[in-house]
């Protein structure tokens, strides 16, 4: 890719970061037919901390390990936790596009977050574009139709919820608090409260599963690697629309390995989601409207396990704060 010009580069690595994260989620699918989603964070929580902690060698960041904003980093722990179980659970029980139609849901709800948490102002067509967004998340859901709205769907929304309000959250302080204590505390806050209750759900665990558990925490890795490359080779506004490649990864991978065909309901209201999350990246691109830029800069999805990757990565690039301008 050295020849490629660096938005070209950027696309093509988040192209590639997002199909690992696909893959991922087939994965995350598999082990959500035979485990709970307790018994699932904590594995692959458990094979995630060897990385987490060389990921804390090689930060050269002499300070305490206490966050200086407890209340927002509790906040974002218990939106990665969210995000983590409802993510788990709905993965495990819908097909993958419906999943991925309401997980795109997140930037909507990052950008509603961002009013009280960031001080951002929610302008009409900002407004409108959100609006529209949960137009199409009715047109998936089909209210009244032959489809009910069943818990995996509460579960979807739950995950998007849990992700915005984890992004937004570590959005806040992630200027002043360290990398580690946004990478530990979600990490350990999940392995102790799954570990608590993995006695009451724990199903025995053959060698291969354990090994596709590894596989999860591996893929992330990558993946979040991958993506976090292609943020720092292109410009957000280009990188950022790569995301909802992951419905056509979906739509292959459910068709080919899980018999899942989504209906043309399901197709519209993907495409609406992804036209008014597409409209809010650009809008902020070319209007320079958000202060903190929440939806330019954060991923729509945060990774199942640990979510905390990516932001890291995000961080160093997006570090100098732009001016504050009128909406």
């Amino acid at each position: 890719m050295a020849n490629l010009s660096p938005n070209l580069k950027g696309a093509s690595l988040g192209l590639l970061g997002f199909a690992i994260f696909a893959t991922n989620d087939i994965v995350v699918k598999v082990l959500g037919q035979s485990y709970s989603p307790i018994q699932t964070l904590f594995f692959i929580v458990l094979f995630g901390f060897p990385v987490a902690l060389v990921m804390l060698v090689s930060d050269p960041t002499e300070a305490s390990l206490r966050p200086r904003h407890p209340l927002w980093v509790g906040l974002r722990v218990l939106g990665y936790l969210v995000n983590s179980i409802c993510g788990f659970y709905a993965f495990a029980v819908l097909p993958l596009t419906e999943v991925y139609s309401l997980l795109f849901t997140g930037p909507l709800m990052i950008t509603l977050l961002a009013v009280p948490v960031l001080g951002e102002r929610l302008g009409v067509q900002r407004l409108g574009a959100v609006l529209m967004g949960f137009a199409g998340v009715l047109v998936v859901l089909r209210p009244g139709g032959d489809t009910a709205l069943s818990l995996g769907h509460l579960a979807a929304f739950g995950a998007a919820f849990g992700g915005a309000l984890a992004a937004v959250s570590g959005r806040k302080v992630g200027e002043v608090e360290r990398s580690a204590v946004l990478l530990l505390y979600p990490m350990l806050a999940a392995f102790v409260l799954s570990g608590i209750a993995l006695p009451t759900v724990y199903q025995p665990v053959p060698l291969d599963h354990l090994m596709l558990f590894a596989l999860v925490a591996a893929l992330n890795f990558v993946a979040s690697l991958t993506v976090i490359a292609a943020f720092r080779a292109g410009e957000a506004a280009v990188v950022s629309p790569m995301n909802y490649s992951q419905i056509l990864w979906a739509t292959a991978f459910g068709a080919l390995l899980f018999g899942e065909y989504p209906d043309p309901a399901t197709l519209l209201g993907s495409t609406i989601i992804i036209v008014s999350g597409l409209y809010i990246v650009i809008r902020e691109r070319v209007g320079k409207r958000s202060v903190a830029r929440p939806v330019l800069t954060t991923l729509s999805r945060l990774p199942i396990a640990p979510a905390t990757w990516r932001s890291i990565g995000l961080r160093k690039r997006t570090a100098k704060k732009p001016e504050r301008q009128q909406p």
